[in-house]
């Protein structure tokens, strides 16, 4: 059941995964529960924070109305800077400014910052480790009809090897609004990866969010056999396929919107308690989320794991519904992964016992 204290949207789970709409551009959207994408929510928070706080600037590659930073270039020019199709200036000039005391938030597509200008954030703004904030926005799969070029599926894995980076990915628009807010009080750089689909809004104002904490967002009333990690916005489609299972296998679902810096102490006791993990992330399973909790079980305790994501693939153009059912990243996928874990954790402990 979902977790009452985290004051989540009324009525969130309402709708069978099977009743979801298909072949069109929406995003499973359901009918009761609003929606918006989670670049949405980065806008607004950028102009909350250009109201508190006059040392927040806000630079761009030519892509403003996309990455939701023009509203705040119209009420505050002085403090916005086009810089033009060109990525890496995007972010030397970013580090200037934040060693000089600014707050600068810089925008462009994931596929393009970081993923054009990674050497320029490595160099510049890592290794001096100076507070720019990184949003790359249009970023996954769900970029749709743009294709390969623009998909990107490897920018979290670019951000999260970096020494000093802070990596977040918000669920959906309320948390992505929240995140940027962290984000600007943060000490030191930060990714935040965002998203060009609507999709569902799954928390609320009063949710809490925190730069380095996971929250546990679904569990079964009987103790979890499986316990799922999602980032980013399949965690709406992880949670209907807990509620698909919720009386065939006990589950329990975690938003992990802070990839780096990970809350290893939830997830160390989840992990503990129910024994198997499924990761779902919309990025290559490679160097994503999926790994960084693989490679903290890998050292502090190793259980069967199942990886959701993209495998290995590049992008290619199609509705974010049809690309999320080509790449298995739906629910139906998803089941299909907690089931196949979960028969990997029995053969294990059968093994196991085999040998007592």
């Amino acid at each position: 059941m979902l977790n009452s204290e985290l004051k989540l949207q009324a009525n969130l789970l309402a709708q069978k995964s099977s009743d979801l709409p298909s072949g069109s551009g929406q995003t499973f959207a359901q009918q009761d529960l609003p929606a918006a994408a989670t670049r949405d929510g980065f806008g607004k928070a950028l102009l909350e924070l250009g109201e508190s706080n006059p040392n927040v600037v806000v630079l761009c590659a030519d892509l403003a109305e996309s990455t939701r930073t023009l509203a705040f270039k119209e009420k505050y020019p002085e403090r916005y800077i086009e810089l033009g199709v060109a990525e890496q200036n995007l972010a030397t000039v970013a580090s200037g400014l934040a060693a000089y005391g600014k707050i600068p938030f810089i925008t462009s597509y994931a596929a393009f910052s970081p993923g054009r200008n990674n050497e320029q954030i490595r160099t510049t703004i890592s290794l001096n480790n100076v507070g720019v904030k990184i949003a790359g926005a249009h970023a996954g799969l769900s970029v749709g009809p743009d294709g390969a070029t623009h998909q990107a599926l490897e920018d979290m894995a670019l951000m999260r090897v970096q020494p000093h980076m802070t990596v977040l990915y918000p669920c959906d628009a309320e948390e992505a609004r929240k995140a940027t807010l962290a984000a600007a009080t943060h000490n030191g750089p930060v990714y935040i990866r965002l998203a060009r689909e609507k999709t569902p809004i799954i928390t609320t104002a009063d949710t809490p969010f925190a730069i380095g904490k996971a929250t546990i967002v679904w569990e079964s009333e009987h103790k979890p056999e499986v316990v799922l990690f999602a980032t980013g916005p399949l965690l709406y489609q992880t949670l209907m396929a807990a509620k698909e299972l919720e009386f065939k296998i006990p589950t329990m679902v975690i938003n992990v919107s802070s990839v780096k810096p990970l809350d290893t102490e939830v997830i160390l006791a989840a992990v503990k308690d129910a024994g198997a993990v499924v990761t779902v992330e919309e990025h290559q399973v490679a160097g994503g989320m999926g790994s960084a909790i693989a490679e903290l079980l890998a050292s502090e305790l190793p259980v069967p794991m199942e990886f959701v994501g993209v495998h290995d693939r590049f992008g290619q153009s199609g509705t974010a519904l049809e690309l999320y059912k080509e790449y298995g990243l739906d629910t139906p996928h998803i089941v299909e992964a907690v089931q196949k874990v979960l028969t990997r954790k029995k053969t294990r402990l059968a093994n196991e016992a085999d040998k007592q």
